[in-house]
This record gives C-alpha cells, sequence and structure tokens, in this order.
C-alpha cells in the first residue's frame, strides 16, 4: 500500500499503527504514552529523546518498536571517547587496492537508539546534526543518504550528572519529542515480574510474540496521511499565540522559536491523524505542546533556585492563552 485512495485505506493505516502498538505492549509493560510518542515522532518525521532512570526498558522499548515494524535498528553506546566517525563512519586504507574507502557507522539504520546520549562530548555530538536535520552524512566532500524511514531515539539519565555534558540547543532542538519514561505504577510493576517469572527473556522479542504490523510503504502512506491533516487559520494563531507566550513568561529566559512552533503543528497532526480526526484541534495542540516544548525553553537561574519546573511553566501557558472558539 503505497497511496491513499479512499477512507477506508486510510482507516487501514491507521489500524496498523494501533497494531504497532498492540505489539510493542508485549514486551514493555506500563509505558502505553511513550510507545505513542515514538510512533508520532516517527509519523511526523522526527527524533525523540527519552529521558528516564535506569531500569524502565527504555532500551527494549526502542527495540521492540523497531521489530514491530520491521526496521533495522544499531545502538551507540555514548561515552566520553566516542569519535564522530564512530558514529557516521570513517575512510578506511584497503591495502589491497591502496585506496580509502569509506565504511558505514552505525547511523546508517532506520531506527539508532543512541544510548545515554549526554555522555559524550559537544565534538561527537556534532556528528548527528547533519544526520538529524538532512538525512544524511557528508565525509571527504561525499555525501551519502541514509535509510528510509529514520529515527533517532536517545535516552538520558535524569539524575546522574557526573561525566554528563550538557546538550547544545541545536543538538536539542533537533528531536521533536521529549518524553519523561516514569516508574511503572504497581500493576505494571507486578506483571513485569510475573512475565519474568513467567521465563520472559528481554533479549529474546520473538519469544515474547512481538511480531511486524506495519511494512515501509504503509508507514510512507501514514506519514503522508498525517502530514496532510487539515488546520484551521485560527489553529494555527493558537500555536503563534502559545509560542509568543513563551517567550513573555517571567520564568523563562528563552522561549520557543518559530520552528518550535512548527515541531508542535507536526506532532499535533500525527496525533490528530491517530485518533482519527481530519483536522487538529486546541486539544490536539494542548496535549502535545509540553512533550513538544519541554526541551526547547530555558528557564531564569532565579526560577530553577525556586523549584519551578519546565512542564509547570508551559501549563500555566496554557492555561493563560485564550482558545480559539
Amino acid at each position: 500500500m503505497t497511496d491513499i485512495d479512499t477512507p477506508a485505506d486510510d482507516a487501514a493505516l491507521r489500524d496498523a499503527m494501533n497494531r504497532v502498538r498492540a505489539e510493542v505492549g508485549k514486551a514493555v509493560v506500563g509505558q502505553d504514552g511513550t510507545v505513542t510518542g515514538l510512533l508520532i515522532g516517527l509519523l511526523a518525521g522526527g527524533h525523540v529523546l527519552l529521558e528516564g532512570v535506569p531500569g524502565v526498558a527504555k532500551t527494549l522499548l526502542v527495540r521492540a518498536f523497531a521489530t514491530t515494524l520491521g526496521l533495522d535498528t544499531k545502538r551507540i553506546q555514548f561515552t566520553p571517547d566516542l569519535m564522530p566517525g564512530d558514529v557516521s563512519g570513517s575512510l578506511v586504507y584497503d591495502a589491497k587496492t591502496g585506496e580509502f574507502e569509506f565504511r558505514e557507522g552505525p547511523v546508517f539504520t532506520n531506527v539508532l537508539l543512541a544510548d545515554e546520549i549526554n555522555r559524550t562530548p559537544p565534538k561527537t555530538q556534532s556528528a548527528l546534526l547533519e544526520a538529524m536535520e538532512e538525512r544524511q552524512v557528508s565525509t571527504d566532500g561525499v555525501t551519502r543518504p541514509l535509510p528510509f524511514p529514520f529515527l533517532v531515539a536517545a535516552t538520558q539519565n535524569p539524575i546522574e550528572h557526573e561525566g554528563t555534558y550538557t546538550l547544545p540547543e541545536a543538538q536539542l532542538d533537533r528531536f521533536l519529542l521529549k518524553l519523561i519514561v516514569d516508574l511503572p505504577v504497581r500493576e505494571a510493576e507486578l506483571e513485569v515480574l510475573r512475565r519474568h517469572a513467567g521465563g520472559f527473556d528481554p533479549r529474546n522479542l520473538a519469544a515474547a510474540g512481538v511480531q511486524r504490523a506495519a511494512t515501509a510503504d504503509e508507514l510512507r502512506a501514514a506519514q503522508r496521511a498525517a502530514a496532510s491533516v487539515a488546520v484551521s487559520d485560527a489553529v494555527l494563531g493558537y500555536v503563534v499565540d502559545l509560542a509568543r507566550a513563551t517567550r513573555e513568561s517571567p520564568s523563562v529566559q528563552l522561549g520557543v522559536s518559530p520552528r518550535a512552533s512548527t515541531a508542535l503543528l507536526a506532532s499535533a497532526k500525527a496525533w490528530a491523524w491517530l485518533g482519527g480526526y481530519p483536522a487538529i484541534t486546541p486539544d490536539h495542540v494542548q496535549t502535545m505542546l509540553v512533550p513538544t516544548w519541554r526541551h526547547r525553553i530555558r528557564l531564569r537561574p532565579e526560577a530553577e533556585l525556586e523549584g519551578v519546573s519546565v512542564d509547570a511553566v508551559l501549563g500555566s501557558v496554557v492555561q493563560q492563552t485564550r482558545v480559539p472558539i
């Protein structure tokens, strides 16, 4: 399936994307919101930053997500000594031919799991900038395209700061969404233990029954369908008003940019399409605002000292901005 000719085709695509969420649930318990966020990121052509303490199944979540879509996935453990060539690839001398040839790095994949991305210095971070924005890698004057689709799912620990680097603003801006992977509720944690007691092996997704739920053609068509969701001038104006409100907040040192507004529009469209809506509403915008903008604003130092959180500021922005009728 490559085109959407009828509402039935659109519904079939939506069903396929919803099956992805169900299949991931066979391996990961209690993270439905994070799974949906990954799917929205992929549908909107963006990347996702996952923040959570160790042991909440961030890596398993990404692996299961890629498996359900039949996508190739590679993992990079980001460390202080990681070099840019370890990410994008490098020229290697071939003794047989007497020439240098390019050896692809792990970035040449569909889903790149950038584990503990904030443990590598900015020089190595820069190796991802072109890949995330342009979907290509340039080395020695040659530009090489990355495969379709391409999603960077990066993880970071919110607690441990020793040996970490603050992600540059340009790097953070490349992520469509920042999702908080919380500890599971009691029932979900109990189900995790039941599965492990029954022999669940997180390294063997096939044994867990995780199956492919969609094809690359269906994903491409779903991306086009999500992008085609209608949006009124009133809702566009609402997004602009929200963006301007972040710049005027007394707690904010740096508000969101126009690129952040386009990111919110894209994520709201994907969320609306998944729900079967032909057009986005203010509710869709409000739902996607915090995960799309929480990593794009900088609080004033005095606000941070007072314990003000970014999410609370964004919640206040939503409450104080007039909603179009």
